[in-house]
Formats: structure tokens, C-alpha cells, sequence
């Protein structure tokens, strides 16, 4: 109970800042290909674990991380530092390479960052071609994102440390199997999954990631900041397979609902914000969402604890 509490007055007290996504598209767009281009490495060098579990990046407090990966020859880690604003690649012989994170081409970035992994030992062959954007340009010809502007990717990541403490409450409350809390680069999302441990058949001509992510039935909810679709901060929930109806139900807060071009439920960042309790209003819309997406399709009642505001 005093935990709960104290990260209530916490979140009370801190700013939710904007971020509007126009204002931060340049650089939105050139950190989701950095922090592609760390991802696949955790991809390539990885087990393949159930819904891409091997492939995210986690939240620290300063910035994200891949956790250890097997190099070959030691354990290393990337971390992505939005405080000094570099990208540290430490392992466990005491070693350690940074490069900035700064304005300048992907393919450039590419460069660098392979370079300093070799010069640890870490010889890996990435797919260099972005995944889940539309028109991806590889990574070593990308010259077209090259912006980055240090305050903009700060408060980006700032909003997810906050945003990943309240998904983690939310799922402390599920009794079955659930992910991680943790950051897809590349839907550029924060988010985590509870699953019913029933099978679920993958949609028919789906790719290997969705076959893959496809596989189980299952509830997701997170945040993205927007993107050309819907060109705004917002949080998500969807279930798969998707239950018949469950675009009529109501869900919470006021402002949220069933968005019939994403197929998703969503509650805008700004809407939130605009409730005067942002945290109340993010469990609000997590709850009732899965309440509606769970009843629908079945799940067992139990596998959720005593839900209430702290």
C-alpha cells in the first residue's frame, strides 16, 4: 500500500508533457531506425522466444536497454542513454564503446555502430532492412533520416519511464502468463501482453512476424507516439483473435473508444491528459478494455486479482 501510494503522489507530481507528433516527426522517425538497428542485433544474436519475446528492449533510468546477449565470446549490452545522449556497449570483460546519439544519416550510424561492435568482438550479420515501416530504406544507403534533437528524444523517453511504471501495475494484477513490460522497435511501442494459454490460429497469408506473434490467444495493451495512421500519441488495446462485438462495448475514460481504421480501442494521449489524473485515467482505460476484450472471449474471471485505485 505505501508503495502504491508514493508512486501515486510521484506521478501526481511530475509534469506529463506534450509531445506533439508533429513537432518531433524528424526525430521520431530517425530514433525508431537507431534503435532498429540495436534491435536486430538482440534479433540475430538471440533465441527466438514466443510473440518476439528475445527481440524488445526494456526500459532503465536513463534511457533503454537490450539486457546481456552472448557475444561469442563475453556477455554484452546496449544501452541506449537519453540522458548523456549515447548509445554504450559494455560486456563482461570490462570493455566498453559509446558513440553519440546525434543529428546525422542512419547509414552513418550503421557504420559506426558495427564498427564498435567488432571492435569488441561481437561479429553479427543483421537484416538491414527496416521492419514493420512502410517503404523501408536499409540501413547503410538510409541517408534521408538524419535528424535528432536531444530535448525531443529526452522527453519521448521520460513519458515512457512514467508510462512503463503504470503498465507494470497494471499487469502485477494477472494471475497467468504475461509479458515483460517492454518496448518494440519495430512498431516503436510500449507495451505488454496477458494470454489465456489457449492456442490461436495466425490470420490467413500472415507473415513470419505475425505468425509468430499470432500464435496464442491473447490481450495486449501499450502506447506509441503516433505515427502516419494516426498522427498522435495514443494509448492501445486490442485482443486477438478479436471477439465479435467488441467494438460496441464502452469502455473507460470519457474519450476513449473503439477506433474502426486502426481496429484497436484508443485513448489519446491529449484526452488523458485532459482528465486531470492521467495515471487514474491510463488504469481506467486498461481495466475496461481488457474487461471487455477478456469477457468476450471467454477467459477465466480469476485470472485477474482485486483491481482498485490506490
Amino acid at each position: 500500500m505505501a508503495i502504491v501510494n508514493t508512486m501515486e503522489m510521484l506521478m501526481g507530481a511530475q509534469e506529463w508533457p506534450e509531445l506533439t507528433y508533429e513537432s518531433w516527426q524528424p526525430t521520431r522517425d530517425t530514433l525508431h531506425m537507431y534503435l532498429q538497428v540495436i534491435g536486430k542485433v538482440r534479433l540475430a544474436l538471440t533465441p527466438r522466444e514466443p510473440q518476439w519475446g528475445n527481440v524488445t528492449l526494456y526500459l532503465t533510468a536513463r534511457g533503454m536497454t537490450t539486457s546481456p546477449i552472448w557475444g561469442g565470446s563475453a556477455a554484452f549490452s546496449i544501452d541506449v542513454d537519453f540522458i548523456d545522449h549515447q548509445v554504450v556497449i559494455a560486456d563482461t570483460e570490462g570493455r566498453v564503446e559509446r558513440l553519440a546519439l546525434t543529428a546525422r544519416p542512419v547509414a552513418d550510424f550503421y557504420a559506426d555502430f558495427m564498427d564498435r561492435l567488432q571492435r569488441l568482438g561481437v561479429l553479427v550479420e543483421l537484416s538491414t532492412t527496416p521492419s514493420e515501416v512502410p517503404d523501408p530504406i536499409p540501413f547503410p544507403r538510409d541517408t534521408v533520416h538524419a535528424s535528432y534533437e536531444p530535448a525531443w528524444a529526452q522527453r519521448f523517453w521520460r513519458l515512457l519511464s512514467r508510462i512503463d511504471l503504470i503498465l507494470k501495475e497494471h499487469r502485477a494484477a494477472f494471475r497467468g502468463r504475461s509479458t515483460p513490460v517492454h518496448f518494440f522497435w519495430g512498431t516503436f511501442d510500449l507495451a505488454y501482453t496477458r494470454f489465456s494459454g489457449r492456442p490461436a490460429e495466425p490470420p490467413p497469408g500472415a507473415d513470419l512476424i505475425a505468425r509468430v506473434s499470432a500464435d496464442a490467444e491473447q490481450v495486449c495493451a501499450g502506447f506509441w507516439p503516433g505515427n502516419t495512421q494516426l498522427p498522435e500519441p495514443a494509448f492501445f488495446a486490442y485482443a486477438y483473435p478479436s471477439p465479435s462485438g467488441v467494438e460496441n462495448a464502452s469502455v473507460l475514460p470519457a474519450g476513449a473508444g473503439w477506433n474502426a481504421q486502426i481496429g484497436e480501442f484508443i485513448l489519446t494521449y491529449d484526452e488523458a491528459r485532459r482528465s486531470g489524473d492521467l495515471r487514474g485515467a491510463i488504469l481506467d482505460f486498461l481495466r475496461s478494455t481488457y474487461q471487455a476484450e477478456a469477457t468476450r472471449l471467454g477467459w477465466d474471471p480469476d485470472l485477474v486479482t482485486e483491481e482498485r485505485h490506490q
